[in-house]
Formats: C-alpha cells, sequence, structure tokens
C-alpha cells in the first residue's frame, strides 16, 4: 500500500547564494511567490527564511517575514508555512578579543522567536545544532533551546527539530524526557552540512535509527546529494525535502530554473518508488497540526 511522502521546498535560506545562481528569491516578493510556485509543484511544507532586499544578506526584520507570510496565506494555493529561527546563532570570536563576535550580534530567544509568536505559523524550525558551521560556529545551548522551545509550544506553533549530527539526536531524547519538548516530535535529519553528518546512506541509518519515538522524521542532503537523499529517506519511511536554500542544480552543471522543479523532481521520485506525494491537508494529518493559521492582527 503506497505511503504519503511530505516534500518540504526549502526556499531560499541565508547562505551567501545569491549572485551565484539568476533563480534565488530575495525579496520578499520573490519569497513568496517561489513558495506559492513550489506549493503548486507538490510541496506540502514551505521553509522560510527572508533576506534584507538591498543586500540579499539573511534578516530577522519582521516586517520581511510578514510580508512573506502575508502574501502566502492571501494566495489561492493551500501549503503548510515552516518559519526558520535559525538567525542570531551566529559567533565568531575576534581575533583581538573572543569574546567579541566578529560576524553579527547574537540574538536572545525571544528576538529569535520574535516573527513567529507574531505570525504564528503552523510550524517553525528549532536547532539543535551547537557546532562549526563553515568558518563560525552555530550556537544553540540546551539553555537557549528551553527558553525557545517554551515560547514556540505556548504559541501554539509545532516545532520542527533540526538535527546535523548524532549528538543532537541524543540531545533531542534529554529535552523529551525534561518535558520541554513533546511526542509525537517532528524531526529533520540535515545532512552533508561541512562538519556534520554526511549525506550517505550509513548515517542516515544511524540517525533515524537512533530517534525519540513516537516521531514523524525527514532528511535531505545539500547540494549534489539532494536526490540521491530524497530516495534514501522515502525508502527508510521518511519524508522529504528539496530546494534552493540546499542545492543550486538540477544536474550536474545545470541551474536548477526554480525551486518548482526540484519539488517537481522531487516528485517523480517519489511516485517512482511507488508511494503518493501528500498534499497539505494531509500533511496537517501526519503531523497533527493545528491547520492553517490566522493572519496575524
Amino acid at each position: 500500500m503506497a505511503r504519503d511522502v511530505i516534500i518540504t521546498c526549502a526556499v531560499t535560506g541565508s547562505a551567501d547564494t545569491v549572485g551565484k545562481h539568476p533563480a534565488i528569491p530575495v525579496t520578499p516578493e520573490e519569497i513568496a511567490t517561489s513558495a506559492i510556485e513550489a506549493a503548486k509543484a507538490g510541496a506540502a511544507i514551505v521553509h522560510i527564511h527572508v533576506r534584507d532586499p538591498k543586500t540579499g544578506r539573511q534578516s530577522m526584520e519582521l516586517a520581511h517575514y510578514r510580508e512573506v507570510v502575508d502574501r502566502i496565506r492571501a494566495s489561492d494555493v493551500d501549503v503548510v508555512i515552516n518559519l526558520t529561527t535559525g538567525p542570531g546563532a551566529r559567533f565568531m570570536p575576534s581575533a583581538a578579543d573572543p569574546n567579541v563576535n566578529a560576524e553579527r550580534r547574537m540574538a536572545t530567544p525571544l528576538e529569535r522567536v520574535r516573527h513567529v509568536l507574531e505570525l504564528r505559523p503552523e510550524i517553525c524550525t528549532l536547532d539543535l545544532a551547537t557546532m562549526n558551521f563553515g568558518e563560525s560556529a552555530f550556537m544553540n545551548t540546551p539553555q537557549h533551546l528551553r527558553e525557545m522551545a517554551r515560547l514556540i509550544r505556548e504559541a501554539g506553533v509545532t516545532p520542527e527539530l533540526e538535527v546535523f549530527d548524532t549528538g543532537q539526536v541524543r540531545l533531542a531524547h534529554q529535552l523529551i524526557a525534561e518535558g520541554v519538548l513533546a511526542t509525537p516530535c517532528m524531526i529533520q535529519l540535515c545532512l552533508g552540512i561541512a562538519y556534520g553528518a554526511p549525506a550517505t546512506p550509513e548515517a542516515m541509518i544511524l540517525m533515524r535509527n537512533m530517534l525519540p519515538q513516537p516521531c514523524v522524521w525527514a532528511g535531505f542532503g545539500i547540494s549534489r546529494m539532494e536526490f540521491p537523499m530524497v530516495a534514501q529517506a522515502v525508502i527508510l519511511g521518511g519524508h522529504v525535502r528539496v530546494g534552493l536554500e540546499d542545492n543550486l542544480y538540477i544536474d550536474q552543471g545545470v541551474f536548477a530554473p526554480s525551486n518548482a522543479a526540484l519539488v517537481e523532481r522531487a516528485a517523480t521520485i517519489v511516485a517512482a518508488l511507488g508511494e503518493r506525494v501528500a498534499t497539505p491537508a494531509v500533511a496537517r494529518k501526519i503531523l497533527n497540526l493545528r491547520g492553517p493559521a490566522a493572519k496575524a492582527a
């Protein structure tokens, strides 16, 4: 019997990809339009970062999030909105004073979830990773995670736990044991990021086998491993993620023309493996979501 597989589209991310690919969405209108196109192509969930429209760099500006969310909600397309809470956690020690962040200001737990509290998406990410991330450190201490999880829970939003290596899966177990996180939880295995777990079948199997139960899990690989990890996650009983945040190419040396094209390729893989692409309504049942959020007042 065919299984319903949820496809998430990670629309833009916050990496330095603007200028490296002609189709990276930058403005709130571009991000919303790309998310809507991805939903029409088969994505049940769209994962949203925002960027500074002038520089293309990552942003935490509430107005940008609000415009993206309002545009998606005002469209005639049904899709589950998943907002990131990742920005505000990068630390690069200054060479002159290692106590000073040379990269950008770290944000408080409340600042990192402010847009979630205001806009009430159905899902937001909660990164359990403290790790080297490129040349800086990605800092998510247990104390900050407990506070962010509390605020997210009180807002009625479902956290998607993003884990990049096995130790972070163990942290998920600990936070569940403390009652900070509820089960069944939603977990995303993020593979292939530098200094995290590799995007290999062995790593995905190991991390899947360590997951707290009950849970609903998905997995993805970055760059050229995006589509192999789609197939691997489907075979192992998980859900999938694609998008220009994770991978710029549709084939070797060929830029993906859009997020929708990456979603269509993922949908083809899901169908070829004998499974069904989940609709947003089905995804809500699988994830026990509350349903589409009302527009922010």
